[in-house]
């Protein structure tokens, strides 16, 4: 029997840490409000706390100031996921909610996920099923392990469906929805492109940069920021193509850091390495972008929907469909490739795509549907 708050007939909690979190949360919390008798809690957990990477991202999407913030910080990936889980416990054990949602594929996706499977809250995952099966990485485990234990899976994309039947996942939890961040990035767009006018206007790039060609650049994995040779080829590449193509770099605080620690570490005039942007501002320069240079997972699918050929700086990739539909080019860690890519976008023989099914700004609100259906008992 489904569980009466007062008034309130279903209780729902969502848990962000991250950035990409806070792109993906805001649709489905939109979406949630058009059903009545609805309470929504959200909590963040602290996991992401630059002031300029965290709480810029909560004014530009207009998202509500978090229920709750855990105040978790950073930390090995042991020390944060048990934090995070130690600190949350307490606020699910009062709370009670009917149903909690988890994004994406963080430290704060998986922990939350496993708090409430200890104590039978169910759990749903939102962008479920992604799979780079590449162990290595921190974030494949993140995406296993919530899975496994999630009662209801929102997928993106169909590849997404068949990796979660593979593995065993019950047919009747699967749904596919579609592309969240998708959602957020078509209700932004007449905003970015606005405040790209009002950043070519006010020429804070020199020598009219945005008057011509220009690629956007962004690296902050460990793998390509952490060992000083993989930096340092990366940043030497980006130094040659920006001859070619002026590359403006907004860089994450750990790449530069990283960058600290290096000598001669860039030499390209064109190279505009600046702090990090807001969404609204990433997003106006992205749209506009000839190429996006980039080991983000959700950089791909954005340049995907915009159809900005993409070139990943990545082994493997957990978003296949933005390669065999989409716009984006695995490059590894091949430099010499990335320079010939690149060469091909200038000459106009960038990769073209497509947009997957169900990319349409309406992810959510089939997630909003699905929730009020199934009622989580």
């Amino acid at each position: 029997m489904q569980k009466v708050h007062g008034d309130i007939e279903m209780k729902i909690m969502h848990v962000v840490g991250a950035r990409p979190n806070f792109m993906k949360v805001d649709p489905v919390m939109r979406a949630i409000t058009c059903h009545k008798r609805v309470r929504q809690l959200l909590v963040h957990t602290g996991q992401h706390y630059d002031i300029k990477m965290s709480a810029a991202f909560f004014r530009d999407l207009d998202i509500p100031i978090p229920d709750v913030n855990l105040g978790v910080g950073s930390g090995s990936h042991a020390w944060q996921t048990a934090e995070i889980m130690r600190r949350l416990e307490p606020v699910l054990l009062k709370q009670a909610p009917d149903l909690l949602l988890v994004y994406g594929d963080v430290n704060s996706t998986v922990a939350a996920a496993m708090a409430a499977a200890k104590i039978c809250i169910p759990c749903g995952h939102v962008e479920a099923g992604l799979r780079s099966f590449d162990k290595t990485m921190p974030e494949e485990i993140n995406r296993v392990i919530t899975d496994s234990i999630a009662d209801i899976l929102f997928t993106p994309s169909e590849d997404a469906d068949k990796n979660l039947l593979r593995e065993g996942v019950s047919p009747r939890n699967i749904h596919m929805v579609g592309n969240v961040m998708i959602d957020t990035l078509v209700r932004m767009l007449p905003r970015a492109k606005d405040r790209f006018k009002e950043i070519r206007e006010k020429q804070e790039f020199s020598k009219n940069l945005l008057y011509g060609g220009f690629g956007l650049v962004t690296i902050h994995r460990p793998e390509n920021v952490d060992d000083a040779s993989s930096l340092k080829a990366i940043m030497n590449g980006l130094a040659v193509i920006s001859r070619k193509l002026p590359l403006i770099f907004p860089v994450h605080p750990r790449t530069r850091k990283q960058l600290k620690n290096m000598k001669n570490a860039v030499n390209g005039s064109g190279l505009y390495m600046i702090d990090p942007l807001s969404y609204l501002d990433f997003l106006a320069l992205q749209c506009n972008a000839m190429a996006v240079i980039t080991d983000s997972g959700g950089i791909q699918e954005e340049t995907t929907y915009l159809g900005v050929p993409c070139l990943t700086i990545r082994n493997n990739t957990e978003r296949p469909v933005t390669v065999t539909v989409g716009t984006n080019t695995i490059i590894g860690h091949n430099i010499d490739k990335l320079k010939k890519e690149v060469k091909k976008i200038i000459d106009g023989h960038g990769k073209k795509g497509a947009i997957p099914p169900k990319w349409d700004g309406h992810a959510a609100d089939r997630i909003a549907k699905i929730i009020m259906r199934v009622r989580v008992k």
